[in-house]
């Protein structure tokens, strides 16, 4: 709910009153409303509901139940907007000269109430259902689905607004779609170690020791000296990658060690889910 307050907010306050537009059925709702001037409210919810059906009928009762829940509190905060704004007690940002400072509170607005729908299972209907249905019954990727419905949505924009405004909304597409994508994997930032030494063993016990880290250890062989090895696997925040680094070159200077980004992390030390 918080996530689809957001993204209804987000709709209302920044991308309508610059006409810019929105893939998925909230994109052909939003198209109604600069061609009709249908309330994004309603049109939202019609358009899902013939979705609502399909989806129950080949998805199963489950997958269908968070959808229907999410879909239905984006029309309730959209109307919600609606009425505040009529009101007068919010009042939309409209430029006619800073486009560029509209598309990115759009996108960032967009990308995190969509983020933290996804985060938490949930999704706001429309093309996710049309998308599930053709990776069930076709095997076609969810991802190409909804980009390619995307692209014909916001393509039939250009017959109601002008090009430009469809160049800046592809920019607020891409901000979003990066948010979603971060709040998805985590805020957290970790690092991840992986450090082939031939003396995993005596490494592992000074981490878990003076670090109080998980350390998990693969037995490997050069493939040139055909020597034993061991690759010890250990992830460290990232204020602790100097230490750790301190660590192993004091017992293996020698050692080989590779070491990765990690966008989120669950478990003992970290967090949980």
């Amino acid at each position: 709910m918080l996530g689809t307050a957001i993204y209804a907010f987000g709709l209302h306050y920044f991308l309508l009153p610059n006409q810019l537009m929105e893939g998925g059925v909230t994109g052909i709702a939003i198209l109604l409303n600069y061609a009709l001037g249908w309330p994004l409210s309603i049109s939202t919810f019609v358009l899902n509901i013939p979705l609502f059906f399909i989806g129950w009928r080949i998805l199963g009762r489950s997958h269908t139940g968070y959808t229907i829940f999410g879909a239905v509190s984006l029309s309730v905060f959209l109307a919600l907007m609606e009425k505040l704004i009529a009101l007068g007690w919010i009042v939309p940002f409209r430029t006619s000269n800073d486009y560029i400072l509209a598309v990115l509170y759009a996108g960032v607005t967009l990308g995190i109430g969509l983020g933290i729908v996804f985060r938490f299972g949930g999704t706001t209907g429309g093309v996710d259902i049309i998308a599930r249905i053709a990776a069930k019954l076709k095997g076609w990727s969810m991802g190409q689905v909804i980009l390619t419905l995307d692209v014909i949505i916001i393509g039939l924009s250009l017959l109601y607004i002008p090009k430009e405004k469809v160049l800046y909304t592809l920019v607020a597409v891409f901000i979003a779609s990066k948010l979603i994508d971060f709040i998805q994997e985590g805020a957290y930032a970790a690092k991840e170690f992986s450090i082939i030494t031939e003396r995993g063993d005596e490494l592992g016990l000074k981490i878990t020791q003076d670090m109080d880290r998980g350390v998990t250890l693969f037995p490997a062989k050069g493939a040139y000296s055909g020597k034993p090895k061991q690759v010890v696997y250990c992830v460290v925040a990232r204020h602790e990658v100097r230490m750790l680094k301190a660590i192993v070159n004091g017992i293996d200077p020698r050692a080989f060690i590779v070491i990765n980004d990690v966008h989120d992390v669950l478990g003992e030390g970290f967090k949980a889910e």
